[in-house]
């Protein structure tokens, strides 16, 4: 058991590694392949928006897929086919190549993203759940720090290629790990959240499809607005993707409160803890991804520094999340996950707004200070919110959980950046560093409402989630 369990942890740590290192490599590379494969700007964004639609469009289907079929049959899927689409996009000979295989690449990364936590729900129990959740996270902070390091020296000395080349290794490794090693279900009750066995079959006959596709159509709408505004402005296109996100949510909404087997779990969204730990998640990576956005323009075109040299001081962020999410695990343990998350979000704030002070003479270190606040507390609220969410879901519904946390991860910095660019411009006569200011402090003011939100979480010695249902003998079924 403890042999399996390492396993899992291994292939769930390093699956989520992969990801994130692959987002920071990507952005470095961008550059130079725009360069050597003859592409506009426009064309070279579509790179990162295809994946970024592609994901967070079905994130949510996926994990209800790894709850039908199994979280370990899905991680070894969208491992495998990372690697696979990794590799060809280093042999890719055009941009519009690339582009289609970025896509596809977000479909095997939005399989393997929720298994990642699916493995882990069912392979530790609750009150044992905290601290692999917060090396996960953990391992996510360190790749994206050394992301911009390890892409940089990769495209300096071997060009754009070499660093998709990279991710399609260890991609590969633990994805033929996880197919050999790792533990297949056990045999559980499926049980939703509430205690009830789920009617039907555990398997493809309740998968909601009419409900995904709706709900893939409005995130995926969604997405692109939050992406496409940033970067051109509202045009003709960006406001009928916007309207098609409203229509597609309306009808998803309709849809969901009229079948018999739907994609969400009602249980699980009337669930006090999980909505609190999904907004708290929500509003924490916007503001992070928002203030991180601001702060780079601010280092580089007010302070005047390089990009490593920017990098540098923006270290003490991925050092305090590196570090912070091992310190939420033990803290929530101590002081329960209402109080740590609580106290995370207050850091995150205060660390914002702590940057809205700066002015084109601050240093490294206040600097690093501000960074180091948001990072510590943007480690602490993801991974204590993280927990609570998987917490909260039964083994049967853990996929889903996990595929909304990841969609919550993927949908917030988008709103984050999307509605910093809005508050940077509202007033074009004042200069970068007021306008810098009011974004920023706008932004700790959400930070401040998502610790609020986090009100709603479980108090130290809560139960961790809802009991089970004890299971009939009809209902013990040997999972894949």
């Amino acid at each position: 058991m403890i042999r399996q369990r390492r396993v899992t942890l291994a292939c769930s740590v390093v699956g989520a590694a992969v990801v994130a290192l692959d987002g920071t490599l990507l952005t470095i590379a961008q550059p130079t392949l725009q360069h050597d494969l003859r592409a506009d700007f426009g064309q070279v964004q579509w790179t990162s928006t295809g994946y970024l639609v592609a994901v967070a469009s079905l994130l949510v289907f996926a994990g209800r897929l790894g709850d039908a079929f199994g979280h370990r049959r899905l991680f070894v899927l969208g491992t495998l086919g990372f690697a696979v689409t990794s590799a060809a996009i280093a042999l890719a000979p055009g941009i519009g190549w690339m582009i289609a295989l970025r896509v596809l690449q977000g479909v095997f990364g939005a399989l393997l993203q929720p298994a990642t936590l699916g493995m882990l729900r069912a392979a530790f129990p609750p009150d044992r759940l905290a601290m692999p959740i917060a090396l996960r996270m953990s391992a996510i902070g360190l790749a994206a720090a050394a992301g911009p390091l390890v892409g940089g020296a990769l495209v300096s000395a071997f060009g754009w290629r070499s660093v998709f080349a990279l991710t399609a290794v260890p991609a590969l490794a633990i994805g033929l790990l996880a197919a050999v090693a790792a533990p297949a279900r056990p045999r559980t009750p499926a049980a939703t959240t509430a205690g009830a066995p789920r009617a039907g079959k555990r398997d493809g006959s309740a998968l909601d499809l009419p409900g995904a596709v709706l709900l893939a159509v409005t995130l995926a709408c969604l997405v692109h607005v939050l992406v496409a505004v940033p970067e051109s402005g509202w045009t003709p296109g960006t406001g009928l993707a916007l309207l098609a996100a409203v229509a597609a949510g309306a009808a998803f909404a309709r849809h969901e409160g009229r079948t018999a087997r739907p994609l969400l779990p009602p249980a699980l969204l009337r669930s006090r803890p999980v909505v609190a730990g999904l907004t708290t998640l929500l509003t924490s990576s916007a503001v992070l991804f928002g203030a991180l956005f601001v702060a780079t323009y601010f280092l580089q075109d007010v302070r005047g520094l390089a990009p490593l040299s920017t990098g540098l001081w923006v270290l003490p962020l991925a050092v305090m999340m590196v570090l912070g999410a091992p310190a939420a695990a033990l803290l929530q343990r101590r002081f329960g996950p209402r109080r740590t998350t609580v106290g995370g979000g207050v850091l995150l704030a205060v660390g914002v707004l702590l940057l809205s002070r700066l002015d084109d003479s601050a240093t490294a270190l206040p600097t690093g200070v501000c960074f180091a606040l948001v990072g510590a507390g943007f480690g602490t609220v993801m991974a204590t919110a993280t927990a609570v969410v998987v917490h909260e879901a039964s083994v049967a519904d853990a996929g889903v959980a996990g595929g909304l946390q990841q969609t919550a991860m993927n949908v917030g910095p988008a709103l984050g950046v999307a509605a910093a660019t809005l508050l940077m411009t509202l007033d074009p006569g004042a200069g970068f560093v007021a306008g810098m200011g009011t974004t920023l402090l706008a932004l700790a003011c959400v930070a401040a409402l998502g610790a609020a939100a986090a009100l709603g979480l479980p108090g130290r010695g809560a139960p961790a989630q809802a009991p089970e249902a004890p299971a009939s003998p009809a209902s013990l079924r040997a999972r894949p």
